[in-house]
């Protein structure tokens, strides 16, 4: 993490850290760091969204940066935009599943991809010596408003076809996927039920499509006897699905469905995820030709390995999914209008989740001061090693040791003052006494640090 990017871009609390001094900073950066060209610029429904951005684009257009400004754009659509008009970087103003006090400012690279953590440093390091590139009077950049909605619908309905009409209830969150994910399925052909669908950056539910916010959705589902729900965050970068019978779908039973169905329509090949994903992707995918690589947590590394050795798709246990034949940016609403192709080709979702294998996951947070993480790390790193028997390490991001039956993933959050373990087991009596003796293990750890 750097002094002003997180895991995922920059995001505060608005007029405390994210101020629109910084935001017109971060825009002069991102110009100067360019050195010219062309940005697209969109935002969520959050209040602050405005003031943020004409600070954002302020910033651009003192360089000499033309900018884009394509209003209120779910995540997706901005990823989209940036290969549509040909544009050297996107920026997308939002705090994804962050409360409505919260924004952020996320960059994008030309290929739809999210700037890398090395990217941002320079960002930063040009935001910290404040020698910003100054365009003269004449040379200022241009702005024009555009909106891309039409022709994102247009390409999806290339990818996505249906035989079938079906009973679609649509959870948007008061988000930005307000604006096209009921669209996109009407074109699709379907009946859609759209729920808090009013872009309005005053949220009625947690942003995070988890089984409690989303069970609204759920009662709607079961009364209006839909054939699904689908529900996005804040900027429409992520998916929860309901289904036929009501009921949340675990966020890793959904992954290895997704990516099941990505290899059956696409052919056999890599399936990208992170170090915090289960067995039962492994176990799903495998006899469909899938080859499951793990990366760091985040969608930039999952992007990153998508680019770099290719792959079939990509996605994490968040509902973070990124499907490489169509970009590189996690997109919550292309994804819902595949989760429909997916049960219009191979039967209802309540039938196809139960081949899923289902192990036994737990999870657990200690607290532990920012100081004192990489100490911890280390003396965890050393006390695993011997005090667990496994087979297999993996280290790229935290720690997660495996065997046949069972893994431990250690990691330090990335936006909290917590240390995290993630575990999987094949029975609760022993995934429950392995998380014990990990707690203990990260408790004494912290303690010594």
């Amino acid at each position: 993490m750097g002094k002003y990017f997180g895991t995922s871009g920059i995001r505060e609390v608005v007029n405390e850290k994210l101020t629109p001094e910084l935001a017109l900073k971060a825009g002069r950066a991102l110009g100067t760091y360019l050195g010219g060209g062309t940005v697209v610029v969109g935002m969520d429904t959050r209040t602050s969204g405005e003031m943020l951005k004409s600070a954002v684009i302020s910033g651009l257009l003192s360089t000499g940066v033309d900018v884009i400004d394509i209003g209120l754009a779910p995540t997706p659509l901005t990823g989209f935009a940036i290969k549509l008009y040909g544009a050297d970087a996107g920026v997308t103003i939002t705090a994804s599943h962050n409360p409505p006090e919260y924004n952020g400012i996320k960059v994008w690279q030309p290929n739809g991809m999210a700037y890398t953590p090395e990217m941002e440093a320079q960002l930063e390091a040009i935001i910290d010596s404040e020698n910003f590139r100054k365009a003269p009077w004449n040379e200022i950049g241009s702005l024009r408003t555009a909106n891309p909605e039409e022709e994102y619908i247009r390409e999806a309905l290339k990818f996505i076809e249906l035989e079938n009409s079906y009973t679609v209830v649509l959870d948007t969150g008061n988000g930005a996927g307000s604006v096209l994910s009921p669209y996109l399925q009407r074109d699709l052909g379907n009946r859609v039920i759209s729920l808090n669908s009013h872009p309005s950056g005053f949220f009625v539910r947690e942003l995070e499509p988890n089984a409690k916010s989303l069970s609204a959705l759920a009662k709607t589902v079961r009364a209006m006897k839909a054939d699904v729900g689908i529900a996005h965050d804040g900027d429409a970068d992520r998916i929860g699905v309901v289904d036929d019978r009501g009921n949340f779908v675990e966020y890793e039973v959904m992954l290895s469905l997704i990516a099941g169905y990505m290899l059956r329509k696409f052919g056999k090949g890599k399936v990208i995820t992170t170090v915090d994903a289960g067995f039962a992707l492994d176990d799903y995918v495998r006899p469909l030709g899938g080859e499951v690589i793990r990366t760091r947590v985040g969608d930039v590394a999952v992007a990153d390995e998508l680019a770099k050795h290719g792959g079939i798709f990509g996605g994490e246990p968040s509902g973070t999914w990124i499907m490489p034949e169509w970009n590189l940016t996690p997109d919550g609403i292309f994804a819902g209008a595949l989760v429909v192709e997916m049960i219009d080709r191979l039967g209802p979702l309540s039938e196809l989740a139960k081949e899923v294998p289902r192990y036994v996951t737990l999870r657990a947070k200690i607290p532990c001061p920012n100081e004192k993480k990489a100490r911890a790390m280390e003396i965890i790193a050393h006390e695993a090693l011997k005090a667990f028997d496994y087979d297999r390490l993996i280290d790229i991001d935290g720690i997660r040791i495996e065997n046949s039956d069972w893994w431990i993933l250690f990691r330090p959050s990335g936006t909290e003052p917590i240390m995290r373990i993630t575990l999987e087991a094949h029975t609760e009596e022993r995934a429950r006494e392995l998380m014990e003796r990990a707690e203990r293990l990260v408790r004494g750890a912290i303690a010594r640090a």
